[in-house]
Parts: structure tokens; sequence; C-alpha cells
């Protein structure tokens, strides 16, 4: 399925979560805004791989963005901390500088959760998270008391360069997404499938019944098997427009 999302910038900030059913970025753009929606700009913004990523000498530069990498995560929280807030080390709400009894273990840029809270950082120093971008992912900004555990989140994220300049709240991501189907669920749940699919799905299912009798006509299976090609392409010439 394909959607279409926005994610407001932050001044100075380098990294942003994507869905976790993400499967991949189609199409993305930097709206730029002076607050007028009669003047915003859509600009396009180049999509680079993580080894040109890795290149860029000073991520940290601020402008208006002009390259993306798509960095892919599992979207799974680590079941065991890595490590706790150091002791005498408390956090509020607003802190940007988050002291860690130890940091080696961390990814150098990312997402970590402590208690309820998702928080993104890009820079670490020694045992100290600096420039912390709070409440990420959905989730509210609060204060966390010393030896709080600290989790690793694996969210898939998008890596913008330059940093948005101030005020970053000009810039707006904008990008259509390919996401997964959700589960069915306990079987109370509506499938996701579009219904343009349906054919196909009753097709192909016929055709893997089919395929389980032993008794079953392999001519049969063949002529159903032809039907799901057929059933199937037509759905998918709509998706591409052909």
């Amino acid at each position: 399925t394909v959607e279409q999302g926005q994610i407001l910038m932050n001044t100075g900030q380098a990294i942003y979560p994507i869905p976790v059913d993400t499967i991949d970025l189609l199409d993305t753009t930097v709206r730029q805004s002076n607050g007028s929606s009669s003047n915003q700009i859509d600009i396009n913004i180049s999509r680079i791989s993580e080894s040109t990523y890795m290149t860029i000498p000073n991520k940290n530069t601020n402008g208006r963005p002009i390259q993306v990498w798509y960095n892919r995560q599992s979207g799974n929280i680590a079941s065991i901390p890595q490590t706790t807030l150091a002791t005498g080390y408390p956090i509020t709400a607003t802190s940007t500088t988050i002291t860690l009894t130890d940091a080696s273990g961390l990814p150098t840029t990312g997402f970590i959760n402590i208690d309820n809270e998702t928080i993104g950082y890009q820079n670490i120093v020694g045992n100290q998270i600096l420039n912390a971008w709070r409440g990420q992912n959905g989730t509210t900004a609060a204060s966390h008391s010393a030896l709080a555990s600290v989790y690793v989140n694996n969210l898939p994220c998008i890596n913008v360069w330059p940093t948005p300049n101030a005020p970053g709240d000009q810039y707006t991501f904008v990008y259509y997404r390919m996401r997964s189907m959700q589960d069915a669920g306990n079987g109370v749940t509506t499938q996701d499938i579009p219904f343009r699919f349906i054919p196909a799905m009753v097709s192909g299912l016929a055709y893997h019944l089919a395929m389980k009798l032993p008794e079953m006509d392999m001519n049969r299976a063949v002529a159903l098997k032809q039907v799901y090609d057929e059933t199937f392409q037509v759905a998918a010439d709509i998706v591409t427009g052909k």
C-alpha cells in the first residue's frame, strides 16, 4: 500500500523516525514555507546511500536539507537494558544532556527508550549524550530518575543533511512510502488488502489448496495457476499505471 506522510523538522535535528511498517520510501521532497501556504515551495531532496552518508565530514552543518539516507531498522526495542542513567544524574523533561553509567555499547547515533519516552541523539562524548531530541516517535518528554534503565530502540529513520537551520520548522519532509500490509490478527480484524487484489488472493488460495490434494488433476492445477497469474498481473498493472 502506498501512503503519504510528512515530518515537521526541528533546528539542528538530523534524524527523524519513520513508521516501522515502512517497506521503502518512494518519493521525497522538502517543503519550505515562510508561514504562508500560498508561498510554500517543494524542493526535491536527493536519496543517498549509507556509505555516502558516512563520508559526509560534518553531519551537523546547518542549512536547507538536500540529501537523505533512509536507515532501515527492525523497529524493535531491546528486551535487555544497555545501560542506566548515571548515579546522581536524573533528567528533567527539558534536559538535552544525558549522563549514562556506560555509553560504550550504544550506537553512535539513533534512539533510546527510558521508561515510556523515546529519545533521539547524534552526539555521544564519553558517557554523555549531547543535544538529545526529546519525546520522539509520538512519546512525551518526561523526567527520569537516576539509574533508570536505558534501552536501545531500533527505529527506522531518515538522516538528513544538512541539518535544518533556524527556524527549523520552516521545513517539512514530505514523502510517499510503501508500507506492509497489516496482519489479520486473531481473525476478527478485517484483512488489510487493496480491493483490486482480492480476486488474485482468491485465485492464489484456490491454486495452493489444489496443490495440497493428492488426487488433484494436474491439468486443473495448471489452469488454476494460470488464472492466478493473470488476475495478479491485472492488479499489479493497476498499481504501476500500465
